[in-house]
């Protein structure tokens, strides 16, 4: 079959690559994005997202194939805890049982990675194709916000009485404490992630097959799902990450060789620049939410998921 792209120029694959470097790690869906932006801006933009419903889409194979950038970020970013689990998990393994915090961490992850790992390798590809609509898009982005929010509302409950509840809905979420040092994972952090258990685990794992829906954000599900398990915001993003970056580097690995074949003729300089561009708001995100997440909670992320889903209701709905 002749490649048509198909023409994605530089500026439109950095362009993409930098909304879907932020919008991975941020809770509000990259596939979204990469679906709903470019539709927004209409023209040849507007091309791209309807060539990604199609069965054989060399712009799906482009965005799925920049999550390697996003894996090589995470990876980086967790690097020491990633070396300190990979050894806990063969240790385990040498010895048959689990005894430290980062062999039990690292089973978790791997129970946790193997249901959403099965449901992607079977699926990935016809929900992609299916639901990557801007209507579509529109509405899981709005799930997404529900989503979002029912975790929020569950973590305030946690903490504060219904009188106080209805007072903190308003809530700015503005810092409390001056410490600024960034810590990927620290001792306490690990300890408590390590005790969330097995079936909590499969079933944060499995909730991010969710992502699968153009418009519901991976890291979204999985950090309300460590919100529901009762985590704070900051281990419940770290939990994320760590989930998260298996998969995410599975999906981009998968791509490779369609951007290899056929698919990628013609477009291949525009993934190096995609990616690249990727690997910068990737960076940007990760710090950020690290940071962020010590004092502030996902209200932000459920009130633009919901604003953002409505209006491109609306727009694609309607005209």
């Amino acid at each position: 079959m002749e490649n048509t792209i198909y023409h994605i120029s530089f500026l439109q694959a950095i362009a993409i690559g930098l909304l879907q470097g932020i919008s991975e790690l941020f809770p509000v869906s990259s596939l979204g994005h990469t679906v709903l932006v470019p539709s927004w801006t209409g023209g040849t933009w507007a091309t791209l997202v309807r060539q990604e419903s199609q069965a054989e889409s060399p712009y799906l194979a482009f965005v799925v194939g920049l999550h390697l950038a996003t894996a090589v970020v995470l990876l980086g970013f967790y690097l020491r805890e990633w070396a300190r689990l990979v050894a806990g998990f063969f240790r385990s393994l040498a010895r048959r049982k689990t005894v430290t915090d980062e062999e039990r961490l690292a089973w978790l992850i791997v129970i946790a990675t193997v249901p959403v790992g099965a449901i992607g390798l079977a699926l990935e590809h016809q929900f992609r194709v299916l639901f990557a609509k801007p209507v579509a898009a529109a509405l899981f982005l709005m799930v997404n916000g529900v989503i979002l929010l029912a975790g929020e509302l569950h973590r305030r409950r946690q903490e504060a009485g219904p009188a106080e509840l209805t007072a903190r809905l308003v809530d700015t979420g503005r810092p409390t404490r001056p410490d600024t040092r960034l810590v990927p994972m620290d001792a306490a952090a690990e300890r408590e992630l390590s005790r969330i258990g097995v079936l909590s685990a499969a079933v944060i794992g499995a909730s991010q097959a969710l992502a699968l829906f153009a418009g519901i954000s991976r890291e979204g599900v999985a950090m309300v799902g460590g919100l529901f398990r009762g985590l704070n915001n900051e281990n419940a993003l770290r939990f994320s990450f760590l989930l998260s970056t298996p998969v995410i580097f599975a999906a981009g690995a998968l791509k490779v060789p369609d951007l290899l074949g056929p698919l990628g003729d013609g477009i291949r300089p525009q993934v190096v620049a995609g990616s690249l561009a990727a690997v910068a708001t990737s960076v940007f995100a990760v710090v950020f939410l690290a940071r962020y997440f010590r004092t502030r909670t996902l209200m932000p992320f459920a009130i633009y998921s919901l604003a953002f889903g409505l209006a491109s209701v609306i727009r694609f709905g309607l005209f």
